[in-house]
């Protein structure tokens, strides 16, 4: 089957190959009804620009380098797809680099990796200032963070400290003691995050303001078979009526399913409340604190193309404000189907 070139969508819409180019590159002089007779071919002949042609042609690779973590957990799919429908949105692609294990760390540390020749670069969730000398990213290519925080680049993230210490405001107020689902410490130092520490920093502070102590902290990876280990440690050795907080709703959910095998009572026996407000939340009638994963992900994707497009001002911070979603896993007499209810009045007693 022939490729589709641009020379086939310059002759199907009438112009010349410059001006799909321009079309393609989302120039401005062109005029509307020669955009859109060019959009029309391009839809019905299914032409998907080369990056490589384009790199020559413009002088860039149409194509933005993301480095996460991982690609499994349900809050990167969310937030790589929030990034990518951004940026496609302007002609760009997205390179994925999942750094799942310390040796690819280390192979992409140096400047002259496959990372840093794209146009741009986006760095999820790790710790700069652990990682690279000064804090600073090898690349004279624009660079923006999303759920991490940096002085010297644009960054979208959550107030996690705040997330933490609403939901240990929130629990103190219960019968019981309290225990806590977090995240272990990674042996590789290859998670370096401050999210975490921050939302558990933030967690033990809001309980202690109200009295609170967190009673055992039970440590597991951030993946279900990870809390699956953890929760049947936890009730094995818990005292009844009891509350968890799950600094993930990851997490949170093994633990649920665990509390019903072993014929005990969601919301009564064990109350429990998680960290993120995936979007099954609602349905299992899980208490969780919201972060809006989407909008963070469309800020910061945002911003970078801002960069991209000759934005030259100082480094900005965009930092979301976190709230507890109550329903009837803390609460029973909340049902599961419930209008979800938003406990902002926990946030309103906290100082800025």
């Amino acid at each position: 089957m022939t490729k589709t070139t641009i020379q086939d969508v310059a002759q199907l819409a009438r112009v010349g190959v410059g001006t799909v180019s321009r079309v393609l590159n989302n120039h401005p002089s062109v005029r509307a009804a020669t955009r859109q007779r060019v959009l029309e071919a391009i839809e019905t002949l299914g032409y998907v620009p080369n990056p490589h042609a384009r790199r020559i042609a413009g002088g860039r690779s149409y194509t933005v380098s993301v480095l996460l973590p991982m690609v499994s957990a349900e809050f990167y799919i969310r937030l790589l797809t929030a990034v990518e429908e951004t940026l496609a949105a302007q002609r760009f692609d997205t390179a994925i680099f999942p750094l799942m294990g310390r040796a690819r760390l280390e192979r992409y540390l140096e400047s002259h990796t496959l990372p840093y020749q794209a146009d741009g670069v986006m760095m999820i969730t790790y710790d700069l200032a652990s990682l690279f000398q000064e804090g600073k990213l090898p690349t004279s290519q624009p660079v923006v963070l999303i759920d991490a925080r940096s002085d010297q680049y644009d960054c979208a993230f959550v107030d996690n400290y705040r997330g933490g210490r609403i939901a240990g405001n929130y629990v103190a107020g219960f019968e019981g003691e309290v225990y806590v689902l977090s995240l272990e410490d990674d042996p590789e130092a290859l998670f370096v995050s401050q999210v975490f520490v921050d939302r558990m920093r933030g967690f033990r502070e809001g309980l202690a303001e109200r009295g609170g102590r967190i009673e055992r902290d039970y440590l597991c990876a951030l993946h279900h078979q990870g809390g699956v280990q953890a929760a049947r440690q936890l009730l094995d050795r818990a005292t009844f009526p009891c509350t968890v907080f799950a600094a993930a709703d990851l997490l949170a959910v093994p633990l649920m399913d665990e509390v019903t095998r072993r014929g005990l009572r969601v919301g009564q026996d064990v109350r429990v409340v998680g960290y993120d407000n995936q979007p099954w939340a609602r349905d299992l009638g899980l208490t969780t604190v919201h972060q809006p994963v989407e909008e963070m992900g469309e800020r910061g994707a945002a911003m970078l193309l801002e960069r991209l497009a000759g934005f030259d001002g100082p480094a900005r911070q965009v930092c979301f404000e976190p709230f507890l979603i109550e329903r009837a896993s803390s609460r029973p007499e909340l049902s599961k189907p419930a209008a979800d209810p938003l406990v902002r009045s926990v946030v309103a007693k906290l100082p800025s």
